[in-house]
């Protein structure tokens, strides 16, 4: 809740053309992002371009900007749509249901990505079972957290609060070591 208020305020400044608010909210969130855009890109310019272009464009766009979540998970989704749209238009997009062109872009940084998808598995197995059901069919399975109160016969706050225990356990699983994702 604390950091939804902090989103609030920081966002208020921003609008209101707060140039130092702006800036913290950049220092804060530029080099994680970037490191984000690199698991995507293997290209550090590209990556730092792509975050660049972002802030960019919130600053141009702070009067309008419409967030429904917090700031960083906005700046996330961002980056990764960015990323995913960077892919695509340098004809380096595998789709995903075709993984037999992925082996000719492994090296040493695919095994971060997969020790983190490992580790994020793990985590999501180590959550209470109607926690975890509930998770994966948010984020796996994109089901909204209406569709899946219908489904479970649960109310939506139920709902929204079994996904942010699953989020808070997941981001004490993984520890210090990828708090950028977050």
């Amino acid at each position: 809740m604390d950091d939804l208020i902090d989103d609030l305020f920081i966002l208020r400044l921003i609008r209101a053309g707060d140039r130092l608010a702006f800036k913290h909210l950049f220092e804060l969130y530029f080099a994680p992002l970037c490191r984000f855009v690199h698991l995507y890109i293997k290209k550090p310019e590209a990556a730092e371009d792509i975050v660049l272009d972002i802030f960019t464009g919130f600053w141009e766009k702070r009067e309008t900007l419409q967030i429904q979540v917090t700031i960083k998970a906005y700046l996330f989704q961002s980056a990764r749509n960015r990323a995913l749209n960077y892919l695509r238009d340098n004809e380096h997009f595998v789709p995903t249901n075709d993984f037999s062109s992925l082996e000719r872009f492994e090296n040493d940084d695919t095994l971060e990505t997969r020790e983190l998808q490992r580790l994020i598995q793990e985590a999501i197995l180590s959550l209470p079972p109607k926690c975890q059901d509930i998770f994966n069919k948010s984020r796996m399975e994109n089901l909204s957290n209406k569709d899946i109160a219908d489904q479970m016969n649960i109310g939506v706050k139920a709902v929204e609060g079994h996904i942010s225990r699953a989020l808070k356990h997941i981001r004490a699983y993984l520890g210090d070591a990828y708090h950028y994702l977050w």
